[in-house]
């Protein structure tokens, strides 16, 4: 009988017997029960066991447990917003995005753009940049909430002439009174293919290279 009782005491922790990581939550917690109705059968009358002690042993293989029922939990919304966001991904080959850049595409007398403001802005200013680094237009867009929007350029340049067709350059400042504003100028880019990834879902944006489905700010 003595052997039993130290037998049974020695595996009153869990924790300490068995490592966590070599058996599932449920086999923990059903050895853990056998050996608690092991020690409490053997314990000694005239030195019972601790209720404190009892109750810690029983607490820790219920977290043991719970964390195991989360992480099972997590892993299956995270295998759900994959594929969701795989096929919400097919949709886009075609689609004009706004993703971190500074290029804009004049062609056919428009281009399109965006910022993004890291907060509210009390004035926002786009100019737009030729091969240079001449300002050829300033577009003042006014007030505008944080986070992306677009904007528009109708080709004029500031002398009022046309400009050409071709590739321009933006910059942006932001100010909320007298102080500034962090502001990421955004490219407006047509997605050409996507593609599955152990990683996620890649777009091929042609010649702006390569972005990842969470890079996209904006739709256009």
């Amino acid at each position: 009988m003595v052997n039993a009782v130290n037998s049974a005491a020695s595996v009153a922790n869990p924790t300490a017997a068995t490592p966590l990581g070599t058996s599932s939550a449920a086999d923990q917690q059903d050895r853990f029960m056998k050996l608690l109705v092991a020690q409490m059968k053997n314990q000694d009358p005239l030195n019972p066991m601790d209720n404190a002690q009892m109750t810690s042993q029983i607490a820790q293989i219920n977290t043991v447990s719970g964390i195991e029922k989360l992480n099972t939990t997590v892993e299956n919304l995270l295998a759900s917003f994959n594929a969701m966001q795989a096929q919400s991904a097919t949709q886009l080959p075609g689609r004009t995005v706004l993703v971190a850049g500074n290029s804009l595409a004049l062609s056919g007398g428009m281009g399109r753009g965006g910022v993004d403001l890291s907060t509210a802005a009390d004035a926002v200013k786009v100019d737009i940049l030729d091969a240079t680094g001449a300002v050829v237009q300033s577009l003042n867009l006014g007030k505008s909430p944080a986070g992306p929007r677009s904007f528009a350029w109708d080709g004029v340049r500031s002398d009022g002439a046309a400009a050409a067709d071709g590739v321009y350059r933006i910059r942006v400042t932001a100010t909320a009174g007298s102080q500034p504003v962090t502001a990421t100028a955004l490219a407006a880019v047509k997605v050409q293919s996507v593609s599955q990834t152990g990683s996620g879902v890649n777009l091929d944006l042609g010649t702006a290279g390569t972005a990842a489905y969470s890079d996209i700010k904006s739709f256009l």
